[in-house]
């Protein structure tokens, strides 16, 4: 059962119409079916872009790692920075890419401070390949 603020609000918004031709035709070339989808997600991503700039509040996503597990201690440093952050770790896949090469996913939820810090301490080890963060906030 919907709540009050659940309740969809129908509003007015005044654009410039060679605008808003730009916004339908690459809502639709994306896929998403209606207008109004189209700007609740927009709304949702600035949402999250508020709540991951300001600091506060909550997000969950994942950080896709890849890295040279043949660099010194690679896979040691990673498990140990992991275990210091599962209070938002949810889980962790990995896979080996190529002989030298793995790709590690860790799914997480929790407070943007420690997410960030989480991610800091990643890209900080000298095996990381490329780090890329997808957060979302919990709205």
């Amino acid at each position: 059962q919907k709540t009050d603020e659940d309740q969809l609000i129908r509003f007015g918004v005044a654009v410039p119409e060679s605008l808003l031709k730009l916004f339908d035709k690459r809502f639709h070339k994306q896929g998403v079916p209606t207008r109004s989808e189209a700007l609740r997600q927009l709304i949702r991503d600035f949402v999250t872009a508020d709540t991951w700039q300001s600091g506060q509040g909550e997000v969950y996503g994942s950080i896709t790692i890849t890295y040279n597990h043949d660099t010194r201690e690679a896979g040691t440093k990673m498990t140990e920075i992991q275990h210091h952050y599962k209070d938002v770790i949810l889980c962790t896949t990995h896979i080996h890419a190529n002989e030298r090469g793995c790709l590690e996913v860790i799914m997480l939820r929790g407070p943007v401070p420690r997410v960030k810090k989480l991610i800091e301490e990643m890209r900080s080890l000298k095996a990381i390949l490329s780090l890329t963060p997808v957060v979302r906030a919990l709205v």
